[in-house]
């Protein structure tokens, strides 16, 4: 072996060491929650919501990110020089510069949520069911929120503005599965 070339480790040496860590690692992703080529990475949290929420109250975000775009322009470094009859002397000299441009800003959209508490098996299958007599879910009544439950979920917030597969506590109640508060009348 060369001298300058480096050793490997002794269990890099065998490609059949690789195999129970390669195995593994592909059980770790089947086991990754299902999101659609077009699902953004969806966020509920507890601990994080927007200023002047109220204790108590869950929230979901929904972040849209920048759009940006390559931008190419054609400079003009020196102008052309033309004689009096039109007749060009010498051409303009122009450079060509391209940047980055943001189309779209960056977007947060923060929205209440059913608590986490609230959303079992039983609800999730009610949210399945509703949304299946509506005509946006396909999939079998499991009570678990997968990947064609949140298109569903979706598909159905999308109309009202809201892109997003975590469900909002609004169009919970327009479902009818969560109670909407009455104003007091006294």
């Amino acid at each position: 072996m060369p001298q300058n070339s480096p050793q490997r480790p002794e269990h890099m040496k065998s490609p059949l060491v690789l195999l129970p860590l390669l195995a593994g690692l592909s059980a770790c992703q089947n086991s990754l929650p299902l999101t659609g080529p077009n699902e953004p990475e969806i966020v509920q949290t507890l601990q994080e919501a927007p200023p002047g929420a109220e204790p108590g109250t869950c929230w979901g975000k929904d972040v849209t990110p920048a759009v940006i775009e390559t931008v190419t322009e054609q400079v003009l470094l020196q102008p052309a020089e033309v004689r009096n009859d039109g007749t060009v002397i010498e051409q303009a000299i122009y450079k060509t510069e391209t940047r980055q441009a943001i189309v779209q800003e960056r977007r947060v959209t923060w929205f209440e949520t059913p608590c986490a508490r609230t959303q079992t098996p039983e609800f999730i299958a009610s949210v399945q069911r509703a949304l299946k007599v509506r005509g946006l879910y396909r999939g079998s009544i499991t009570g678990e929120m997968d990947a064609r439950t949140r298109a569903a979920v979706r598909a159905y917030q999308k109309p009202e503005g809201l892109d997003s597969g975590i469900l909002s506590l609004a169009a919970a109640r327009r479902l009818g599965l969560v109670a909407v508060d009455r104003p007091d009348t006294s």
